[in-house]
């Protein structure tokens, strides 16, 4: 389906239209589903340094050579299989990611409940806000700071607090779609999941 250029939206997503998907059906929905949990951590460190659209158009292959962001798989992932991937020039080649993608599978699989603990930062429930304009939006919060002290401690990495504060915000934690956009009264509602 193609996006509805018509439709007003928060002014970080360009006219591209994967960007204009990914805004209208994923970003800041609330997700319960580890995997996506999972991947949406990972893609978020990828993206660390970089402009997120570079990460969605490279999500695909991302899928195929990360095992559908398995953790399991992914924690056994070889030294020399990192360095296959290094050679994959349809991801981001940056060896330290790759590492930390590694490194952050087994700290998810270390986890009891890896999904309650994501969720804990708001207490369980979407924090819905109600900014008028991008630039109200804070770049950083009080749960995307605890959250990437909690989760270093617990073995992950590139969880800065920056990377969490977009990972909050992505998987709906933070409901942070500005009152002008188009998907805001939705997610804004207490069921807003779509």
């Amino acid at each position: 389906m193609t996006p509805d250029n018509r439709l007003t939206r928060c002014a970080w997503c360009s006219s591209d239209p994967v960007y204009m998907a990914y805004h209208d059906t994923e970003w800041g929905v609330p997700s319960h589903d580890p995997r996506h949990l999972f991947e949406m951590l990972l893609l978020e460190g990828f993206q660390a340094g970089l402009s997120w659209i570079t990460v969605l158009k490279k999500r695909p292959r991302y899928r195929q050579v990360m095992f559908g962001f398995d953790p399991e798989r992914l924690a056994g992932m070889s030294d020399g299989y990192i360095q296959e991937l290094m050679q994959d020039p349809g991801i981001i080649r940056n060896r330290l990611k790759l590492n930390a993608a590694r490194q952050n599978a087994q700290a998810w699989l270390r986890q009891s409940d890896p999904v309650a603990l994501i969720w804990s930062f708001v207490d369980g429930q979407p924090k819905i806000n109600h900014y008028a304009r991008m630039q109200d939006v804070p770049t950083i919060t009080p749960e995307a700071q605890t959250m990437s002290r909690t989760l270093k401690k617990a073995g992950f990495n590139f969880v800065g607090p920056t990377i969490c504060q977009s990972y909050l915000q992505a998987i709906g934690c933070l409901m942070d779609h500005t009152t002008d956009c188009h998907r805001h009264a939705a997610l804004a509602r207490p069921s807003g999941n779509k």
